[in-house]
């Protein structure tokens, strides 16, 4: 195994940051913080049809929010990159993949193909016809000089075709141990460059990892089946092989490959609920690695310091929003109050902009809140459904909520406003849960309701919800007048 260590995460700005390149790089993160090696960020952009600034901003924001800092590689916000290896982007390095593919054709380990789309097809469709699993014919293998002009002459670009040789191609991989795969299996001769002279995935990531000097290749389950074609193209152009390590795949909770079309998979949407960096990285920390203990909660660094490429499992790992969630909310809880306050304050905002509250609560308010919600919020963006009550001007409330199951119209009125004489009697100074609670139990006691009945149509009367936090905490919150103008509103609703 290479003792310098230099790995890398390559993602194609085609799309958004996903859960399995976030859980890509931050592995490879963890693995070169732990030996002391290099981490590496370049971008696979050839695509250019697809590939766009936006997703290369949101795949280097995403990373850098998530605290997976790169080494060398291009900067976030349009800066620069650094590093001894630049460009960091392929559509920079066109020389190198096009000086790559000349020794490769004047060795004769590649070839110019000029089937056309038509000839490809047929040849698919009677694979298909046969039950024959794809496979490249060879119809331009063993052109002659002469024919190949002949073809030129006719207007055909030739793509060029890396010659697959015979035998069994092996490794031993980091995760899955030892790994071998007949030639035979990888579908005949490969295109490496399109006929317009544009390379392909797996020969510009060979050709990058040897110019980077990268010594180990940590990537999914998904790209086990690409690793004998990467192998062959090191060996045929003299490079060192470097180190391979698959991690497994992400699974939806019923088993099947995590995919946005079953699953959320985009971490700017994880962002934007609410979900902090260090569940996020703790939680996809453990898609594939376990500590081997019973802990559970990890910053960055010390994940750094426990994490072990060898413990990562070879088994699929499946994706439990659930616990994610608890996660997250353990976190929060261990947040400072400031530090809370921060992260809270620009949910409550964007719930201000969308209509959903009509006041951002000054950063006094909101700490003065924290005793009472940091338990029940899962999520930073929760804040607004446990809370947002205190910041509505006015609630909405449909009549039939305020009424208990096991009462009617008239008794949730003569409830309501009985308690709201109760309360009434009490000023500012003594406005505090320990005060407002006896007499309202008293009130219960004396008409024989239950307590759950008079409180749940208060807590509706004064929030518009059935799930608060407790009653009396969250009218202390609301401060004497509100509650008591509020009381009024839902007084008025009912029936007399």
């Amino acid at each position: 195994m290479p003792t310098t260590i230099r790995v890398r995460i390559a993602p194609s700005p085609t799309g958004p940051l996903h859960i399995g390149t976030a859980r890509t790089a931050l592995f490879n993160y963890l693995f070169a913080r732990h030996t002391g090696g290099t981490f590496v960020l370049r971008l696979e952009d050839t695509d250019v049809a697809r590939s766009t600034a936006a997703f290369e901003e949101d795949i280097l924001h995403g990373l850098d929010w998530l605290g997976i800092t790169w080494d060398e590689g291009p900067g976030v916000g349009g800066l620069g990159e650094r590093g001894p290896y630049a460009p960091y982007r392929q559509m920079a390095r066109l020389a190198d993949y096009a000086a790559a593919a000349t020794r490769l054709l004047a060795e004769d380990r590649a070839y110019p193909c000029y089937c056309t789309p038509e000839e490809l097809d047929a040849d698919r469709r009677r694979h298909e016809a046969e039950k024959l699993p794809p496979r490249y014919v060879g119809r331009c293998a063993s052109l002659t000089p002469e024919e190949r002009a002949a073809r030129e002459a006719e207007g055909r670009r030739g793509a060029l075709r890396f010659r697959v040789p015979d035998g069994v191609v092996g490794w031993d991989d980091i995760i899955r141990d030892r790994v071998e795969i007949d030639a035979s299996n990888l579908g005949g001769d490969f295109v490496i460059v399109r006929a317009d002279g544009t390379p392909l995935y797996h020969f510009t990531v060979v050709v990058d990892d040897m110019a980077m000097a990268i010594s180990h290749v940590i990537r999914g389950e998904d790209h086990v089946s690409n690793t004998p074609k990467h192998i062959l193209l090191f060996r045929a152009l003299g490079y060192p092989v470097p180190a391979f390590g698959h991690l497994p795949l992400i699974l939806n909770p019923d088993g099947t490959k995590m995919s946005k079309r079953k699953s959320q998979t985009a971490v700017a949407e994880y962002i934007a609920q609410g979900f902090t960096r260090e569940a996020l990285v703790n939680y996809f920390a453990f898609l594939g690695w376990s500590p081997g203990t019973e802990e559970e909660l990890f910053t960055l660094d010390e994940l750094a310091e426990r994490f072990d490429l060898e413990k990562v499992q070879k088994g699929g790992a499946r994706f439990d929003r659930e616990r994610l969630e608890w996660l997250n909310g353990q976190w929060i809880r261990r947040l400072d109050d400031d530090d809370l306050v921060d992260r809270l304050l620009p949910f409550i905002d964007a719930a201000r902009v969308a209509g959903a509250v009509d006041r951002v609560p000054a950063p006094e308010e909101l700490r003065s809140l924290l005793p009472i919600v940091r338990e029940r919020i899962p999520t930073l963006a929760a804040i607004v459904d446990v809370a947002g009550f205190l910041w509505r001007d006015d609630l909405s409330i449909d009549p039939a909520a305020l009424v208990p199951k096991r009462w009617d119209g008239a008794t949730t009125r003569e409830g309501l406003a009985a308690s709201r004489e109760l309360l009434a009697a009490h000023d500012a100074v003594t406005w505090e849960a320990d005060e407002l609670e006896p007499p309202l139990r008293s009130l219960v006691e004396s008409r024989g309701w239950k307590p759950g009945d008079l409180f749940m149509a208060i807590r509706v009367a004064t929030t518009g919800q059935t799930a608060t936090p407790p009653l009396f905490d969250t009218l202390v919150a609301l401060g004497r007048e509100r509650t008591l103008a509020r009381l009024d509103a839902a007084v008025g609703l009912l029936p007399a």
